[in-house]
């Protein structure tokens, strides 16, 4: 399939999940043209042009800003916890019904191999289906106070959410952070990347038929520098979400700080998988495997940094060799891809520079490295002899790149494991349980795995430690998130004391 063929399976799709209407942002139930300047998108699997859109612009973005406040009093205040769960269940229903199309849109447009795309897609369903049985659990407690008054505190939604969502994972990411703001009473505007805006808009529309109220959700095509920055200055927005690099995130968070409204970043990583001698090293290689490779390492959780016990580095280098060069890599709508393009020319060429330099400071490849052609294929690779302290193990470079490094024993491996500004996830592989659970405590990161890598559950927590962030994005600690405590003061003595000062 060619750039001109996905474009038109694109139009198709589109219309099968929007509508007969042009691409554009959703707002207030309504899908509408931007007013800003052409934006292109260009196919990761051939490098041609796919397909174009207007900007949303400024305008566009106060409007969904002002359609998601005037969509709270439906939303929270006019229906009861368990009506907004029903809805929120039938919007999962909606969604399981369209996996396929959400699956094979996102493939298209955002050059994921649709293996990919059709798990992340069901996994969006999963989120829907458990933040609907949330709605009407959001207790409050009740406070013994030494006074004669019943204290009680409820959890009540912050009001306009404003959330950008990146590249890599667009629907999903968009799923991950609607649906908790939603169960807690939160209207949104959501805008993804520009580079893969079209999944979350058909997300968008499939939540509306699904009774979420016109305005609750309103996704946002454009640009960062205009629609971004108009929607988070919008003064309905009460809370700034942020999925993306550390870079844009400090921005966002000085944007939020500016407007003093709480902030939550999940940012990027540099994960640490650590296999000691003890390890079953097959599975170690195979884990080890699917935690870079997969998404091309186009994932904020990719085991980037694989630390080795001394005794098995090499026969671990050479498991994963061959794990990486039986690989197959193709178009995102073939179902035998296990590795696609990267999703630009940009990233490519940042992923081949690190490469490059690495190789020049005195680094091993051991396998892959070089790019493939047509589009923007990077062979998943092995580096190997790195030292902890060099620009490939220390950024995030997000591409099919893995960076091997020996160590001693535990207290090294836990030093190279820490030593890094990021802590989102890591792993430890090891046949000793006492071991699994000391250095898993011992990792500074907001996710371990022991045995195994990159395994996510909606009713988990998620989110980082140091640059890779702060606040979560599932599991029950989404919705402290996405809420807000309020303290409620009732007396209760028929001759109260009324009290003076502070």
């Amino acid at each position: 399939m060619n750039a001109r063929a996905r474009a038109e399976r694109i139009g198709q799709v589109w219309e099968q999940l929007c509508g007969d209407v042009p691409y554009g942002s959703l707002i207030a139930g309504q899908v509408r043209r931007g007013e800003g300047d052409a934006v292109t998108i260009l196919d990761p699997a051939s490098g041609d042009q796919l397909l174009h859109y207007p900007d949303a612009g400024a305008q566009l973005a106060r409007d969904a800003a002002q359609a998601a406040e005037r969509a709270r009093h439906s939303w929270y205040r006019d229906i009861s916890a368990v009506q907004r769960g029903r809805v929120m269940w039938q919007a999962a229903q909606q969604v399981r019904a369209c996996i396929e199309e959400l699956a094979e849109l996102e493939a298209l447009s955002a050059g994921k191999p649709i293996r990919d795309t059709r798990v992340e897609a069901t996994k969006v369903a999963e989120m829907f289906e458990y933040y609907a049985g949330w709605c009407d659990k959001l207790y409050g407690e009740v406070i013994p106070v030494p006074t004669s008054h019943l204290n009680y505190t409820q959890r009540v939604p912050h009001g306009v959410v404003a959330q950008v969502t990146p590249w890599n994972a667009p629907v999903f990411t968009g799923g991950w952070q609607i649906a908790p703001a939603l169960a807690a009473g939160n209207t949104v505007v959501i805008k993804p990347s520009e580079l893969t805006p079209l999944s979350t808009v058909a997300l968008g529309c499939l939540l509306q038929k699904a009774g979420v109220p016109e305005g609750a959700v309103n996704v946002l095509a454009g640009l960062g520098g205009t629609t971004g920055a108009a929607m988070f200055a919008a003064p309905e927005v009460q809370l700034a979400v942020f999925v993306g690099s550390p870079e844009t995130g400090r921005v966002i968070a000085r944007a939020a700080a500016d407007r003093l409204i709480p902030c939550i970043l999940e940012l990027g990583g540099k994960s640490a998988n650590v296999v000691f001698e003890d390890a079953d090293l097959a599975k170690a290689a195979g884990g080890a495997a699917a935690g870079i490779y997969a998404a091309a390492g186009q994932s904020c959780v990719a085991g980037s940094r694989l630390l080795i016990q001394k005794s098995v580095y090499e026969d671990v280098l050479a498991r994963l060799a061959d794990k990486a060069g039986g690989l197959r890599m193709g178009p995102p709508e073939t179902p035998e891809t296990q590795v696609g393009p990267l999703n630009g020319a940009a990233q490519q060429r940042r992923v081949l520079d690190y490469i490059d330099r690495a190789r020049q400071a005195g680094a091993r490849v051991v396998c892959g490295g070089q790019a493939e052609s047509p589009g923007y294929f990077v062979q998943p690779t092995v580096i190997a002899d790195v030292r902890n302290d060099w620009e490939i193990a220390q950024d995030e470079i997000f591409g099919p790149v893995v960076v091997a490094m020996p160590f001693e024993d535990e207290q090294e491996a836990v030093r190279l494991a820490n030593q890094t500004r990021f802590g989102l996830a890591g792993a430890v592989w090891t046949g000793r349980v006492e071991r699994a659970h000391r250095i898993a405590g011992q990792i500074e990161a907001g996710t371990v795995w022991i045995n195994g890598y990159k395994t996510i559950g909606v009713m988990s927590p998620f989110g980082g430690f140091k640059e890779s962030g702060y606040g979560r994005s599932s599991g029950r600690e989404a919705l402290m998130e996405y809420t807000r405590a309020r303290s409620v003061w009732t007396e209760t003595s028929d001759d109260p004391t009324m009290a003076f000062g502070y």
